[in-house]
Formats: C-alpha cells, sequence, structure tokens
C-alpha cells in the first residue's frame, strides 16, 4: 500500500528534500539502529512513552520520537546473557541473520535504557523482569553505558541479569530517506512498562519527556505543534487503533523494510511510502 507524507518542516530537511530532487547524490550508508514504543496502559487505551529531541541534534532534531539509537559494536557480545526467545527465532521473525537480530535486541534494551531508564532485564532463574531500577548504583551503570565505558553484556553479567528478549514485540523496519546526511536502518519494537519501573527521558538528547496518548500526539502533528517522522505516525496510527497496551503487543504484524522516496506532487515534494 503506497502512501505519501509532507516533507516535514524541521531545521534543513525541507532545504536537504529539495537539493537532492534537483540533482540525486550518492546515497550515504544507512547504519543500523533499533528504537522501542515503550506502552503502559490507562483507562483510555494505551500511552506510549516518547522524547522530544533537542533542536541542535544532527538527526531528528525537535522531532517527536520513540526512545532508540544505533547499534553498538559491542551488541553481539557472545556472552550476552540471554532469556526468551533465542537470536535464531528473531532471525526469523525478522526477515535477517542471527549475529544481525542479536545485536538489534541488544541495542532495543540498551537504548531504553539509556534513554529512559526502563531495563527489560531479568534475574537469570527469574520469570519477570526487575520491579525497581531507580537507585544510585542503576544510574550510575546507566551512565557507563551512555558514556561507552562498558558494554551490556558486561553489565548485565555483573548484575547477574538476563536480557529479556520475551518483554519485546517486532513491529515494522523503516530505512532514512536517502536524502538525508545520516541515515539509519531501524527496526522497532514495542514492550510494556515492567511493574514497578518508571520512565524518566533523563537524556542529554531530549529537551523533554512524556507519556502520551496516541491519538493526542497525532493530533498536535496535525495541528502543527508537534513535528513527527513518517514512522512514528504510523505506529501511533496503530497503537491509537489498540484497545490497550497488552492487546497491540499481542499482536504481529507484517513486516517489511520502508524506504520512502522522494516524488513530485501537485502539493510539492512528499515522501511516498510503500507500507505492509
Amino acid at each position: 500500500m503506497f502512501r505519501h507524507f509532507p516533507v516535514a518542516d524541521s531545521p534543513g530537511l525541507v532545504d536537504r528534500a529539495t537539493q537532492w530532487a534537483a540533482g540525486p547524490r550518492q546515497a550515504p550508508v544507512a547504519r543500523h539502529a533499533a528504537t522501542v514504543m515503550c506502552l503502559r496502559e490507562s483507562p483510555t487505551g494505551p500511552e506510549v512513552f516518547m522524547l522530544h529531541r533537542v533542536a541542535t541534534m544532527a538527526f531528528a532534531p525537535s522531532m517527536h520520537v520513540f526512545p532508540g539509537g544505533g547499534v553498538d559494536p559491542r551488541d553481539d557480545a557472545p556472552d550476552l546473557p540471554w532469556a526468551g526467545p533465542p537470536p535464531a527465532v528473531w532471525a526469523t521473525r525478522m526477515s535477517t541473520d542471527e549475529a544481525s537480530a542479536r545485536r538489534l535486541i541488544a541495542a532495543a534494551v540498551r537504548e531504553v535504557f539509556e534513554e529512559t531508564g526502563v531495563l527489560l532485564a531479568g534475574p537469570v532463574d527469574g520469570p519477570t523482569a526487575l520491579a525497581d531500577v531507580s537507585g544510585r548504583g542503576w544510574s550510575t551503570a546507566r551512565q557507563d553505558l551512555v558514556d561507552r565505558h562498558t558494554s551490556l553484556a558486561e553489565f548485565l553479567v555483573r548484575q547477574r541479569l538476563a536480557l529479556r528478549s520475551d518483554l519485546l514485540s517486532y513491529r515494522a523496519h523503516w530505512t532514512t530517506p536517502e536524502f538525508e546526511p545520516r541515515r539509519y536502518d531501524t527496526r522497532f519494537f514495542a514492550c510494556l512498562l515492567p511493574e514497578g519501573q518508571a520512565a524518566d527521558g533523563l537524556s542529554s538528547e531530549a529537551q523533554a519527556a512524556d507519556w502520551f496518548r496516541p491519538a493526542d500526539l497525532l493530533a498536535e502533528a496535525a495541528e502543527g505543534r508537534a513535528l513527527i517522522l513518517p514512522p512514528t505516525v504510523v505506529c501511533l496510527e496503530q497503537l491509537a487503533e489498540a484497545a490497550s497496551a497488552a492487546t497491540f503487543l499481542a499482536t504481529q504484524p507484517p513486516v517489511h523494510e520502508v524506504l520512502p522516496v522522494l516524488v513530485q506532487s501537485p502539493d510539492g515534494l512528499t515522501l511516498r511510502a510503500d507500507l505492509p
């Protein structure tokens, strides 16, 4: 299904798109990345935790985004403690190889902890995620991950924890348009906020962070009061249709790589995306 999105009115984006349309050049290689929709239940339906990125960011400045980021070379450490579906199962679901699946799942767990303080891990022999990761020691460990002083595997081994891949649901696969100087081949996941944990959004990349009803943020975007990239728009629309976070996470939507392409339309430049 083809769908057209307006080129977002964010700093530099329209200019870059216009220049590319006038004379395409060699597209930068897209870096592998993972992002996570962290959800919680509310009386009016699921809510999602969003970061409002600072205006000085090189990629997606001033945008409302899900927590996430690029894969780190150490995310595929062979000694990474793991619980839940193994990388081979994820590789099949994500149409990739086992090593890539391991890196992407690890990146998703690491990034959501770095940017929100939500830790999708639990005791090696335990059935659930940790209920409290709010102490000073956890903050120090989190900062060590952000500063790349330690790897996710080293952190989990030290804490006698295992990554909980069963807490993640695979939702989408988008790659940044070719005209962007910074491009990401991004896998989108979702998780339910573990009971007892809290998301704080204490990230240097965010000027603010909060929980949103998907329909509310989509309405703000439609009124020009919020900036949201097409992948986020589609994910929020799907989430807005769900009766609960649990039902949303229980589904396995069809996924294929979506690469938006610049096209001229009667309304000017738009991004055409072939959605699953």
